[in-house]
């Protein structure tokens, strides 16, 4: 019989005799010499032990009570240290498969090192396209410009002017303009993407940390939804609130069990911080800590409800109905951070667009599918496919766990999400934004366990186990990063030519936008031409009828000389169709685009296709025609009225 190891730190009290004849003895639990001898190679401290050997034992000699045959030997292992190698010794044949399913999961070191090469390749098509088709992100990237130049640039200063406010959408207003003290402004929009890449995935990798208690190579399957639809629309500042939020979530599992103040004081600084970066960013962590939280009350606090009397004696009613109300207290303390938020809303002139609000039920589902779905409907089946196929290998074979939040999130998000509007605060897609957020924290909760895996049924090495793993989740990166890369590749001579266009108008002109084509911006392939005349702003200082400048939602506003010319209120530019209706006065109204042919220097009309022929030669004069827009000089504005520079 092998030795028996006792630990006298486990003595309990009197049970069974140890004797055939009877009598006390002691409880305890008893050890392996082998697994003793193996912590001792990895530096754990452990108490002073004896040892039992079978083979001495004298049962006549020794009845609990006598003294001087005691068949323990008392050994003190100390501090163990790690040692060399030869000092491990070698365990149990029936160790052997615990060992080899050690061996079977990722290194902390091999995980950092895939999520920063998983992270470069990620980065390469903002790396190699210094501006992006991305719909709204060069009307974002122009005010970054203003703000930056409106001191020094007296064009800038004549048209625009900045007024700081409590809004709840400032987080690039307030880091780009600073960046672009030390570099270009589309190298600065560029740092600013990657940096919400970084943001996301690292939180994402963090939660799952701190859900699971260990790191895990699952997240890296997040990588191919960082380009997703909400992206490709520009919503920066939101795109940088979901990884906030991740992190907001990070903080508060992590001080869980710590003292409420601390806890409360770090939430209330996420709180203030996601404020400001979008408003819907701050509900994505509110959803969070809801289902978090409800998933811990309903569980029964941090033991889970495990630690329970087996007697419910009446103290024991008692003690369990205060312990609900404290846990219900501590629910509601949840909560608290958020108390602020009515207040700074109110002092806000956001809280003017409260009544902007209404539902579409139409495209719940294409919010659904804009998760995976970018360019191309093959693409996003084959990586719903090889997602789908991944995760039914590894739920047969038991290595997939959902941790409960994850299944909170899911059924309190649904819910959420079937009762958001779609428009919020004057703002659009305020439901279709939640399913990409709620994807990060859900992956997040899940965990892939490669050490539950039989490598003797499976007749895999356990390297080539971690091989497949790595290739499935590089090629599900490597598919969306090429059909982006592909896509973009593609578009950039347009881009191109635009910017050529732009080079054409004069220095602190003004620039009206139309449609050709009412229904051009629908189409995913043209939201890079979207608001691309408010690239006129960085590099002729212009004033364009797009810029965003809307009283509530950004803090770049037109001066009053120049605001009734612009769109004030974020709608959809008028159609040539509108404009010649207005021109040959068939039309009344009081839009900034009635006097456009007085009132503007240059017309772009966009989503124009090969066969678009010049609407109104007597007054536009084409400067420059490109694959989709044309611009025109308007030949009867009163272009003295600008006090443009000739510079």
């Amino acid at each position: 019989m092998q030795p028996v190891v006792l630990g006298e730190i486990f003595k309990i009290g009197p049970a069974l005799s140890l004797t055939p004849k009877g009598g006390a003895g002691v409880r305890s639990i008893g050890y392996r010499r082998q697994m003793v001898d193996y912590a001792h190679s990895f530096g754990v401290r452990t108490f002073k032990v004896r040892t039992f050997n079978a083979s001495t034992f004298d049962a006549a000699a020794f009845d609990g009570r006598t003294v001087g045959a005691d068949p323990f030997d008392t050994a003190d292992t100390g501090t163990l240290r790690p040692d060399s190698a030869s000092r491990r010794p070698q365990l149990p044949a029936i160790c052997d498969r615990g060992s080899e399913s050690q061996i079977l999961d990722f290194s902390s070191g091999q995980i950092a090192g895939l999520f920063v090469v998983f992270a470069f390749i990620s980065a390469v098509p903002v790396l190699l396209h210094p501006l992006p088709p991305i719909s709204d992100y060069i009307n974002h990237l122009s005010r970054m410009h203003v703000i930056a130049a409106i001191g020094s640039d007296s064009d800038l200063a004549r048209f625009y002017q900045v007024n700081w406010e409590v809004i709840p959408n400032l987080m690039m207003d307030m880091i780009l303009p600073v960046l672009v003290r030390i570099m270009s402004i589309y190298t600065a929009g560029q740092a600013y993407m990657i940096a919400s890449f970084v943001l996301i995935l690292s939180g994402t990798f963090a939660l799952n940390r701190q859900l699971h208690g260990r790191w895990s190579v699952l997240p890296l399957a997040a990588f191919p939804l960082l380009y997703n639809y909400v992206f490709l629309v520009g919503t920066m500042n939101y795109v940088t609130g979901i990884g906030l939020s991740l992190w907001a979530l990070v903080a508060w599992i992590a001080l869980r069990e710590r003292h409420l103040l601390s806890r409360l004081t770090v939430s209330a600084a996420f709180v203030a911080a996601l404020f400001f970066c979008h408003l819907y960013a701050l509900g994505i962590y509110g959803l969070g800590l809801l289902a978090f939280e409800l998933r811990r009350l309903w569980a029964g606090g941090a033991n889970g409800g495990r630690n329970r009397s087996l007697l419910p004696t009446p103290s024991c009613k008692r003690a369990g109905a205060g312990r609900g109300a404290a846990r219900l207290i501590d629910f509601v303390a949840t909560g608290l951070p958020f108390l602020p938020v009515l207040p700074l809303l109110m002092m806000s002139p956001t809280w003017g667009l409260r009544s902007d609000i209404s539902w579409e039920w139409a495209g719940k589902v294409d919010g659904l599918l804009d998760v995976i779905n970018v360019y191309s409907g093959a693409v996003a089946a084959l990586l719903a496919a090889l997602m789908a196929t991944g995760a039914g290998f590894a739920l047969y074979h038991r290595a997939l766990r959902i941790h409960p939040f994850g299944l909170v999130l899911l059924v309190v998000g649904a819910v959420v999400y079937a009762a958001l509007p779609r428009v919020a605060f004057d703002t659009y897609m305020a439901d279709v934004r939640l399913p990409i957020a709620l994807a990060f924290m859900v992956i997040a909760g899940a965990q892939l366990d490669l050490r539950r895996l039989d490598l003797h049924r499976l007749g895999v090495r356990p390297a080539r186990v971690r091989q497949g793993v790595a290739a499935v989740l590089f090629l599900l990166l490597a598919v969306r990063v090429l059909e982006v890369q592909t896509v973009w590749a593609a578009l950039s001579p347009g881009e191109a030519a635009f910017r050529e266009s732009v080079a054409q108008i004069d220095r602190g002109a003004k620039v009206m936008v139309a449609y050709a084509d009412p229904d051009g911006g629908d189409n995913v392939l043209n939201l890079g031409l979207v608001h691309a005349a408010c690239l006129a702003v960085i590099e002729r200082s212009a004033l364009v009828t797009t810029v965003f400048t809307v009283v509530g939602k950004q803090i770049l506003h037109v001066r009053a000389d120049y605001r009734d010319r612009v769109d004030t209120h974020d709608g959809t530019p008028p159609t040539i169709e509108n404009l010649l209706r207005v021109a040959n006065q068939d039309a009344t109204g009081n839009d900034y685009w009635q006097r456009w042919t007085t009132d503007y220097d240059y017309l772009y009309v966009l989503f124009t296709d090969a066969r678009y022929e010049n609407p109104d030669p007597a007054r536009l004069t084409p400067v420059f025609t490109g694959d989709k827009f044309v611009l025109y000089r308007i030949e009867s504005a009163q272009i003295a009225d600008a006090g443009k520079s000739t510079r």
